[in-house]
């Protein structure tokens, strides 16, 4: 008997698109319910549906969030930790539930390795003046990389010009990805702190940063992680990671603006000096001296985002609801699409192409402008970043200082990424 093994073959393959596309259309199912959930999805923009391809900067937020903050503000406002009242004592439940709630996302061992900021950015000045400040000299060094945002690049500039430590900045390869043996050579016995991102905001690319906690321990040197572009995207676990500091932002993570959280291990939290002054962080006053409250406590100085604290908490318990593995995945095949997609077209450069990514794209197109390809798209009512993302040491890296950058979040169809590839096509 002759078997056709070429015959063989595209029956196989044809079999595995079919499998492909069934498993694509069960999701689409979820996914129609899933932007039933978000409101601003049906808004319409120069009378074309929105397609939010802008989650890198924000992502939108679903009704259970919306609906938890109202309910807040109509049950539950009062200030925390303050009160005896009925109200004071829903809110500060509340407020703290908020704080367990983010604990157990990330994989904390407890509620107080928890510290509620206005965001990341808040979060790595904390540990920068809080934490790491006080250990530097001018023979001290601080290692960052190539890829990151400048949230994780000025605040070490500030403290490293009042003390006079230096910065070192670990290089990436033609991908954008991070040189492991290039990161392990920059440390040495004067090496303080390092600061890294998770996932560049700018190309994507998922570092290796088990590894690199695991090379700064090795030599003895403290770590923070920057999870604002993974922690909606990415399973976290800090305990897991052995991380000694993790921030990120809720409004990356379907929450509101203004709330996010820093992750610090328990002794490097009571080691570290508040870095505000004020009320709800302190235990007793007197004009001669002051005793702080322990961590987290001591470092939320003043009436914090209350209403805004619980509503991350909801966007937590929604995205937990839909698994970040089944997130992670379906928002990879979005992504493989789109590269594949965009990679056919003629005049595209697409910048980062690292092996791990997740939900970035950045490109130019030959003879625009990013700015130019932006409104382009937005007639369309597609919402897309350009410009230098706040990165921009990375995209200078690329020889570029700005692209087009499409971010995807688990909300966005193949359909929508069509109609961004055809309009790109036209503009073409």
């Amino acid at each position: 008997m002759i078997i056709d093994y070429e015959a063989v073959i595209r029956d196989l393959a044809a079999e595995l698109r079919a499998e492909e596309a069934s498993e694509r259309a069960a999701y689409s199912l979820a996914v129609d319910k899933i932007r039933a959930d978000f409101p601003i999805l049906s808004e319409s923009v120069n009378g074309k549906p929105l397609i939010w391809f802008d989650n890198g900067a924000t992502t939108q937020k679903p009704r259970q969030v919306i609906d938890r903050i109202s309910y807040y503000y109509e049950h539950e406002n009062s200030n925390v930790h303050r009160g005896a009242h009925e109200l004071a004592a829903r809110s500060t439940d509340a407020y703290e539930a908020a704080r367990v709630k983010v604990a157990d996302f990330i994989g904390a061992a407890s509620a107080e390795n928890i510290v509620f900021v206005r965001g990341t950015t808040e979060g790595i000045n904390l540990v920068a003046h809080s934490y790491v400040k006080p250990l530097l000299d001018s023979n001290s060094e601080i290692i960052l990389t190539m890829l990151e945002h400048h949230a994780n690049i000025v605040p070490w500039q500030i403290i490293a010009a009042e003390t006079g430590a230096k910065i070192k900045v670990a290089p990436v390869d033609d991908t954008g990805q991070i040189i492991l043996s290039e990161y392990e050579k920059l440390f040495n016995h004067n090496t303080k702190f390092v600061s890294i991102t998770q996932v560049s905001n700018a190309l994507g690319t998922i570092t290796p940063v088990h590894e690199m906690v695991q090379i700064a321990h090795r030599h003895g040197v403290r770590i923070l992680v920057d999870g604002a572009q993974s922690i909606s995207h990415i399973p976290v676990n800090v305990t897991a990671l052995d991380t000694d500091f993790f921030v990120f932002s809720g409004h990356k993570i379907y929450a509101p603006t203004g709330i996010g959280a820093v992750y610090g291990k328990k002794e490097l939290l009571e080691i570290a000096q508040p870095y505000q002054g004020g009320g709800n962080m302190i235990k007793d006053v007197t004009f001669e001296r002051t005793i702080y409250n322990h961590a987290p406590l001591k470092f939320e100085a003043g009436t914090g985002n209350i209403a805004d604290a619980v509503g991350l908490g909801a966007a937590l318990d929604y995205v937990s609801e839909l698994g970040l593995t089944n997130i992670l995945k379906y928002e990879h095949d979005l992504l493989a699409y789109a590269t594949s997609e965009l990679d056919k077209i003629s005049g595209v450069k697409l910048i980062g192409t690292a092996n791990d990514k997740t939900s970035v794209l950045s490109f130019v197109l030959d003879n625009f402008t990013t700015e130019q390809v932006g409104k382009y798209l937005n007639n369309y009512g597609i919402a897309v970043r350009t410009g230098h993302h706040c990165a921009q040491p990375i995209l200078r890296h690329f020889g570029v200082e700005s692209t087009v950058r499409p971010t995807f979040a688990f909300y966005n169809t193949f359909e929508e990424i069509d109609v961004m590839v055809r309009a790109i096509y036209e503009l073409n």
